[in-house]
């Protein structure tokens, strides 16, 4: 992908398409790759919406569009686009990149070669101390220490590397602090380091957008250390992520007895690198330094038939592909397996499903009805 600054205008829609409802980064993808830019496929989405059986989705205003944005430079953030130099690259190999982020603080930190450490809110103070530590000797090696700002392994991460170079991935608002105990640690890595989000400015932390944090932590670096990690925890949620992006899955083993540890040792039974100092992480990571991001996505973009020939394979094939969507997600390929049909019209009728708010998204290229 061709790498160039967005202006004004092109900016805005960006923002405006990103902000639609129904529109999640597959979908963003989907309609820029289909459409050229964001400002045409503004203008398609009520038509697009229809074609899925839904009302016509209305977009994200302008005017909204434009408070975001003059809101964002006020506080001192600003948003980059998916397509622009500044991207962090490990943000940009994703598949799909999230159409835009809000950058606080250093924009020079996120272009640096980046590691997260992640781990549990209730963490020990081994655990606490082991990650401080581990961080410190990332930072030496001139790793930038990526984490989610949450109490416990991440803030001690954060804490410690706040001298070499820290990045903040947040659930909400870039100005929204979460937890508020985290208040000082926020202010001084806005000062000192870099904050990211996803979410428009202002916007509280549901559970829901700490999945969304927890692939960006994984995305923007070459690896992911897990110190503490009960099971079922969202660590190991960020390095289920990790894996899907083809990042290294690092983790420190613990105590048998130690529910904390349930979830680290568990990821090294199958097949994260073990860790007991900064050295084991180093080692895997030197030989990828300085090279691209390995994609995770296609090569390239299958090319579209023309407009009228696509949307009317895409209506032939569109009750077969509503008799088998059901409550639990499935996989993308086999639902084109199971149609016989060609991708690119199956992803249209999913595309236009989803922005009728009839299809839901999951990891894993997965759907199911919404």
């Amino acid at each position: 992908m061709i790498r160039r600054p967005l202006g004004a205008e092109e900016r805005r829609d960006w923002l405006r398409l990103a902000r639609t409802q129904n529109v999640g980064p597959v979908t963003f993808a989907q309609l820029i790759a289909r459409f050229g830019s964001a400002g045409a496929a503004l203008q398609e989405l009520p038509r697009l919406s229809r074609r899925g059986g839904g009302e016509a989705v209305v977009p994200f205003s302008t005017a909204e569009a434009q408070k975001e944005l003059d809101v964002l430079a006020q506080f001192g953030a600003r948003l980059i686009a998916s397509i622009e130099p500044e991207f962090p690259h490990g943000l940009a190999a994703l598949d799909p990149p999230p159409p835009l982020i809000a950058l606080a603080g250093h924009a020079a930190l996120v272009r640096r070669e980046m590691v997260a450490v992640v781990g549990a809110r209730n963490a020990s103070a081994l655990g606490r101390r082991f990650a401080a530590q581990l961080a410190r000797d990332l930072g030496s090696a001139g790793f930038v220490v990526v984490s989610g700002l949450a109490r416990g392994i991440d803030a001690a991460a954060h804490e410690a590397s706040l001298p070499s170079g820290t990045c903040a991935v947040i659930a909400g608002g870039i100005d929204v602090i979460y937890p508020p105990e985290n208040t000082q640690l926020y202010a001084r890595i806005r000062a000192e380091g870099a904050l990211i989000c996803e979410m428009p400015f202002g916007e509280r932390p549901q559970a829901r957008h700490f999945p969304r944090r927890n692939r960006l932590i994984s995305g923007l670096g070459r690896g992911v250390v897990v110190v503490e990690a009960a099971e079922n925890s969202g660590s190991l949620i960020t390095a289920r992520f990790a894996l899907e992006q083809n990042r290294e899955v690092f983790a420190v083993p613990g105590s048998p007895l130690d529910p904390r540890a349930k979830g680290t040792n568990r990821l090294i039974r199958e097949g994260a690198v073990l860790v007991e100092s900064a050295e084991d992480v180093i080692s895997v990571l030197k030989p990828m330094l300085g090279g691209e991001f390995r994609e995770v996505g296609p090569d390239r973009e299958p090319s579209l038939p023309d407009r009228p020939v696509l949307e009317a394979e895409a209506d032939r094939i569109r009750g077969s592909i509503e008799e088998a969507l059901g409550p639990a997600p499935v996989d993308v390929d086999e639902l084109i397996r199971l149609c016989k049909a060609p991708a690119a019209a199956v992803l249209t009728v999913l595309l236009e499903m989803e922005l009728a708010g009839r299809v839901a998204r999951h990891s894993g290229n997965r759907v199911s009805w919404a």
